[in-house]
């Protein structure tokens, strides 16, 4: 897949690209990545890609002209019988998500437009823009941190990045978890300032091990993220052991003599 991401500061992207285990991706050219810098694009001695915006207010707002220009070099280079969708990292985009993630690391890529400053002129938004996509509600100063999040989720997917092919598959939200929160997590030494690894990790048995995962998993998710927990009911994905094991949770949870802390659930 080929992603051609338009930036005013391709720099920032270069740790992302050479380091950590994703960069493997990069390298091999499973994930291709292009730079497009608007700059290149636009005319003038300062090769300027703002200006002030009509009606006042502070800030800058990015040019339509240079955008549309990189635009059409990228199209040009790209060759494509159906052109990749050109994306906006902007606070009005949907959330991005796993299911998101997934989707676009099975695809052929896109092109991803970094704003900065106050925005985009509008109307290069309304006539080229095909996606906008949000990290959640906060604004950065760029697209550029955005991106690079869709990057890495995209990159860490493809096949032969991480060491261990089916590590991503218990990941946080993904659907061999039924879309839950993940389990703790727990290494060496046994015993750490006097707090134990709990004993079902090392009872060997397996199937207890999986169950303790599990439920875990379903209690994490419950005291986080209690949405996750319903979409997960309502597509069918809770056992009745679930359901009897959260049951119980709630019932320890309202006992007035409960001694289940927040840290210990």
């Amino acid at each position: 897949m080929r992603f051609d991401i338009i930036t005013l500061f391709p720099e920032l992207f270069a740790p992302l690209l050479t380091s950590g285990i994703t960069r493997r991706a990069y390298e091999s050219g499973l994930v291709d990545v292009h730079f497009w810098n608007p700059r290149d694009h636009a005319e003038g001695n300062y090769r300027r890609i703002d200006d002030r915006s009509f009606g006042g207010g502070p800030g800058m707002v990015m040019l339509a002209e240079p955008l549309f220009k990189c635009l059409t070099a990228i199209r040009t280079e790209r060759q494509e019988a159906h052109p990749a969708p050109l994306v906006l990292f902007s606070p009005i985009g949907q959330a991005l998500n796993h299911s998101a993630v997934a989707q676009w690391s099975h695809s052929a890529g896109a092109v991803l437009l970094c704003g900065r400053y106050e925005g985009v002129d509008q109307r290069f938004i309304d006539q080229y823009v095909d996606q906008q996509i949000s990290l959640g509600d906060f604004v950065l100063s760029g697209g550029e941190i955005a991106a690079m999040a869709l990057l890495d989720a995209v990159a860490r997917l493809q096949p032969g990045v991480l060491n261990d092919e089916g590590s991503h598959q218990l990941d946080s939200f993904n659907p061999a978890l039924d879309g839950l929160l993940d389990s703790p997590h727990y290494t060496r030494p046994e015993l750490w300032q006097d707090h134990a690894v709990p004993a079902p990790l090392l009872s060997g048995h397996h199937a207890n091990i999986a169950r303790w995962r599990r439920e875990q998993s379903l209690h994490l998710t419950a005291q986080h993220r209690p949405e996750l927990l319903e979409q997960a009911r309502l597509s069918g994905k809770l056992s009745r052991q679930d359901e009897a094991f959260l049951k119980q949770l709630r019932h320890d949870a309202s006992a007035p003599d409960s001694s289940m802390g927040s840290k210990k659930l």
